[in-house]
């Protein structure tokens, strides 16, 4: 058992995940990976950020964009040669190699990309899935992308689409269900600054 406390935070899209794992982390001066994770692994790739970036959270990457892949299909599309195998499961590796070092390191944040399967053997995680309303998720990516309400939703239902089916291809695990995840927030019920505050109670009180 180690004497410091990870938390994990999965998140829909437009939830506020980000937002409050970034205010826990700034209350608790512990480091949050999230997108830091991009630049991490195109370092190792010897690859731009961009194009890291196109496939963060994605399962096959956009020349199988068009297909709807079960986890069944992607096993055997795995199994292929190596390299037929996507850029998006290349950089999979190389951040799960990354999360399992950094998580050696002391307490930190985790923003998505399968953390809480991925740090499964540790018992010193809190995995956590924030979830909202749609008119809230909705307005919070009109109002930080400007985007009118029709392209909104269109953005939310395909990142939430592009993440389930991540999730699910590498873990075999229901994404954002109360069986996957200890603990699933509803931030619309609770607000950012009650489930921020929230996180911190459970994580002061672990840490005693």
């Amino acid at each position: 058992m180690t004497d410091y406390t990870i938390i994990t935070v999965g998140r829909q899209f437009g939830s506020g995940g980000h937002e409050i794992a970034n205010r826990l982390a700034e209350r608790l001066d512990i480091p949050l990976y999230d997108r830091n994770l991009i630049s991490m692994a195109a370092h190792e790739l010897s690859l731009s950020y961009e194009e890291v970036e196109n496939v963060d959270e994605t399962i096959l990457g956009k020349f199988l964009s068009g297909y709807v892949v079960n986890t069944g299909s992607y096993t055997v599309f795995m199994n292929g040669n190596e390299e037929n195998i996507p850029l998006s499961d290349k950089v999979f590796r190389t951040q799960t190699a990354i999360m399992k070092k950094l998580a050696k390191r002391g307490s930190c944040i985790f923003v998505g990309r399968c953390a809480d399967y991925i740090l499964g053997d540790y018992s010193n995680c809190i995995n956590v899935f924030v979830k909202a309303y749609k008119d809230d998720r909705v307005r919070r990516i009109m109002k930080k992308y400007r985007l009118n309400e029709k392209d909104a939703w269109s953005e939310i239902k395909k990142i939430d689409r592009e993440r389930k089916l991540y999730y699910e291809a590498h873990t075999g695990r229901e994404w954002g269900s109360t069986d996957t995840h200890e603990i699933v927030f509803n931030a619309s019920l609770m607000g950012i600054e009650g489930v921020t505050d929230a996180l911190e109670g459970i994580y002061r009180k672990w840490e005693k």
